[in-house]
Order: structure tokens, then sequence, then C-alpha cells
């Protein structure tokens, strides 16, 4: 009979399943919140310092709706599409407002213009969350235990944290399939790659501009809709994701879709990894892997080099 492995063996090999476990979860969720800043850029060259907050608005609206929701005691399985409608209406409200109200009158600008414009919509939507949702925190936190537990190994995780990874395993292969395998995306990616020359050829940039924006916007209210019944809805979260969504998008390369997936991982995993074998480095060990991609390669891992005009 072959001996037991030691405690500590087994507490070490659980430990290290957890964080890539944690490390894969935590991937998928970055990935969905900074892809359309990712999108926004390369269409419009926005560094959208707002992105944040319209993360927030997101989660905002999902607690919301999914407050009425269980009040009125209907099914949980009705909550996923809850809060899919909270990100698609909260998305597709702010994105359209943002951009014909204000970014568009600055469309062709220098992109330290564009990044003050968008600093002073995050001060300002931060205002306008507190306005109407108030200060105290929102909680949201039925689907969570709705769905049971899935048991990975001799870790237990609540079900819900798969969906998280379906939607941005979903939300990566629709993105993909449209800009590579259909009309309307080769044309979005002619615009991202020239748009006076698109302009030229008869394609309306300034439409697909609006459509890129909106849809950008959704996608980070459909990270902080998922990611609402996991956490406290509080003024400021959209701050403390901006930092995390710039370290993706700049491991990555501005502008990229594979390069974001990419820094997804490498965030993910180095953030996980530390938390689970030195905490004190967490926020650190982020930077760090960030300063060493730019010392090496300061365009990012997946961006060619960008000819700027004088």
């Amino acid at each position: 009979m072959n001996p037991a492995p030691p405690f500590e063996m087994v507490c070490g090999m659980n430990a290290f399943l957890g964080a890539v476990i944690d490390g894969i979860l935590y991937s998928a969720w970055l990935f969905i919140i900074a892809v359309g800043l990712t999108l926004i850029y390369g269409v419009m060259k926005i560094l959208n310092m707002a992105h944040g907050t319209f993360y927030a608005i997101g989660a905002y609206m999902s607690v919301t709706l999914l407050g009425y929701w269980f009040s009125q005691g209907l099914p949980p399985v009705g909550s996923i599409p809850v809060m899919i409608v909270a990100a698609l209406f909260a998305g597709t409200v702010v994105g359209l407002v943002i951009e014909r109200g204000v970014l568009r009158f600055f469309a062709g600008r220098d992109p330290i213009v564009l990044l003050l414009v968008t600093y002073a919509l995050f001060l300002i939507l931060e205002d306008v969350v507190k306005l109407i949702w108030g200060v105290d925190p929102w909680i949201a936190s039925d689907p969570v235990w709705a769905f049971g537990n899935v048991y990975l190994g001799p870790l237990v995780y609540p079900t819900y944290n798969l969906f998280i990874f379906v939607v941005a395993i979903v939300s990566g292969g629709l993105l993909t399939w449209f800009l590579h395998f259909t009309a309307k995306g080769k044309m979005l990616r002619a615009v991202i790659h020239d748009p006076d020359v698109s302009q030229a050829m008869g394609i309306n940039v300034s439409r697909w501009s609006v459509s890129a924006f909106v849809v950008g916007s959704i996608l980070a209210t459909l990270g902080g809709a998922f990611t609402a019944p996991t956490i406290s809805v509080v003024p400021g979260m959209g701050v403390e994701v901006i930092v995390m969504m710039f370290a993706v998008v700049v491991i990555g390369g501005l502008g990229s879709i594979p390069g974001t997936i990419v820094g997804a991982v490498i965030v993910g995993f180095v953030r996980s990894l530390a938390v689970h074998y030195w905490p004190q480095v967490e926020v650190f060990s982020i930077y760090a892997v960030m300063a060493l991609v730019l010392a090496v390669r300061p365009q990012g891992l997946f961006s060619g080099v960008e000819l700027r005009k004088i």
C-alpha cells in the first residue's frame, strides 16, 4: 500500500490549484471589462478614463433590477437575462449620450485633450451615480447563492462564477466573429487601420465611431452587471477597476483584442499568485509586470509601432 502524501504537500497542491482557478476566473472578468476599452481606442483613438464609471453604472443598474426581480418572488434563472438587459440598457444610453453629446465635438483633437475630456467625464459621472443611487452600499447576492456550488477537486466555488467565465468566452467569440467573418466587421477593421482612407472610400466613419463606442460601453456595463452580485456596489468602485483595465490594455497593446486576451491572462494570474502566496505585493506585482513589459516592448505585446503626424 502506497503511503498517503504528506499533509503539507496536499495543502500546497490545493493552494496552487486554487490559485490557478482563481487566475482563470479573474482573467475572464478582466477581459470583459477591458475589451470594450480596447475596442474604443482601436476605432476612435480615445483612452477612455470614464470606462470604469461605465462599469459602475452597469453594476448599479444590475442591482436595481435584481432587487426588484427577487422582491417579486420571480425564479432565480431569470436573473441572468435581467443582468444582460441591465447592461444593454445602461451601456446603450450612456454610450450614446457621452459620444453624441460630448466626444463628437472633440473628434480629431490631440489624444491628450481627449484623455482630459474623458477624465472630466469620469469625475462628472461619479457624482451623477451618487445623485441617482446615493452613497450607501447596494447588495444583490441572490444569484450567487441561487445556483448552488460546483466542486473542482477539493475546492468549492459558486456556480455563478462559471457564468462570468462563459460571458467572457461568448463576448470574445462574438466580437472576433464579427470583426473577421462579417462584411460589417471588415469595414470596421478598415476604419481601425486607416479612417481617412475608409472615409474616402465611402465608409461612414462617424457612424462606426458611435457604434464602437456604444458596444465598448455595453461591454463595460456587462462586466459591472455580472460582477454586482459578488460584491457590495459602492461609490468609487469604478476607480478600483480602471487601474486593472489600463494594465491589461497596456500590456497587451492598445487597440489589440488578442493583446487584451493575453494581457488579461497575465494580469489575472500574476494577481492570483500574489494573493495566494505573497498578498503584501498584490498591487505592486501588477505594476511590476507592466513596467517589465513596457521596458522590453513599449508599444505592448501585440501592438505595432504607430506613426504620428507632426
